[in-house]
């Protein structure tokens, strides 16, 4: 079970998901969850999470859940035209893992989900950077000049509205650094070595590939 798209019923599309796949006698649902998923997580779209693992836990089937750290594949996305990364992450870390790192842990789990039943993985990268470690891994490997400029709260708010987006998607966007600032994404496991047998991807082996 992929977690949806964003959206301001997602939380329903997933309830939706795990009942019809109880009343069809599914055994057990692998889950792709977010890391540091909680009721309170400062990642709204964490919350999001948390409330469908608890809905998987009480669905009665057995499940696995993969609590994917933010994508290293999106660091350098974040970077605008003119190469600056703006948000609110002070100098707080994540501990990014590649997407490939996340598709070769669900294989895994996939092949033999007898063996992982009851089990929450914390998929990470092998390292934590702030946005201005990882602005200078993305120059670095790219040869595009990239930065990271602190924007506050109110200034990622500001700056993001042009776009039109609602509220909710707004607090999304903003949240992701404000957990970065508050240490939430940070913190590495193992999960992905225990896993595969192979050393999860840093940012740089992620620009070299």
């Amino acid at each position: 079970m992929v977690s949806a798209g964003e959206a301001v019923d997602r939380v329903q599309q997933h309830f939706n998901f795990i009942d019809a796949a109880r009343e069809a006698g599914i055994q057990h649902v692998v889950y792709t969850s977010f890391f540091g998923a909680a009721a309170d997580s400062v990642f709204t779209l964490g919350r999001d999470h948390w409330a469908t693992e608890q809905h998987l836990r009480q669905s009665g089937m057995d499940f696995t859940i993969l609590r994917d750290n933010f994508y290293i594949d999106i660091l350098p996305q974040l970077a605008g035209n003119d190469g600056v990364i703006r948000g609110p992450a002070g100098n707080g870390g994540v501990s990014a893992v590649a997407r490939d790192d996340v598709a070769r842990s669900a294989v895994v789990v996939l092949r033999n989900p007898a063996a992982h039943i009851g089990r929450t993985y914390d998929l990470t990268g092998p390292e934590v950077l702030t946005l201005a470690e990882a602005a200078a891994v993305i120059s670095t490997a790219t040869g595009r000049s990239v930065r990271y400029q602190p924007e506050t709260s109110d200034e990622a708010y500001a700056s993001r509205a042009h776009f039109g987006a609602p509220r909710w998607q707004l607090d999304a966007w903003v949240s992701t650094y404000s957990a970065i600032a508050t240490g939430n994404l940070s913190g590495t496991t193992t999960a992905v070595h225990d896993l595969t047998g192979r050393p999860p991807l840093s940012l740089a082996d992620f620009l070299k590939n």
